[in-house]
């Protein structure tokens, strides 16, 4: 990959675009409750600054890592993020960032579609 693409703002928030698409490969695999709290922890998540495209990719990787483990676990997305998804995301997102600014409506949309998908997942739509 060239130096540009390297330093591009798209590759240092997803990463290189080959480990981006076989994570985004791996998330559509998830079972449907699980596949929507991963797509709304990603959401929320691209709200911070990785340290380095390296970082970037090993976040969302190490993100698929704990759904897919779940789902063959057959643990609930609640017992995943707990009651407050902000809460587990931005703890998540220490390990790998800079830090970011999350807007409120960011936050709330997270928390409606964890919802969303623990419902999902238990049945309950």
């Amino acid at each position: 990959m060239s130096d540009v693409g390297k330093s591009g703002i798209i590759a240092k928030v997803i990463g290189p675009k080959k480990r981006w698409r076989a994570y985004k490969a791996r998330v559509k695999e998830l079972p449907g409750g699980h596949r929507v709290a991963v797509e709304a922890v990603e959401r929320y998540l691209m709200h911070f600054v990785p340290v380095d495209a390296d970082s970037s990719a090993s976040m969302f990787e190490d993100l698929a890592d704990l759904f897919e483990q779940a789902a063959v676990d057959g643990t609930p997305i609640r017992e995943i993020v707990g009651e407050d998804p902000v809460e587990f995301v931005e703890a998540f997102a220490q390990n790998y960032s800079d830090g970011g600014y999350v807007p409120a409506r960011a936050r709330k949309r997270l928390t409606d579609d964890i919802e969303r998908a623990a419902a999902e997942a238990d049945g309950a739509v």
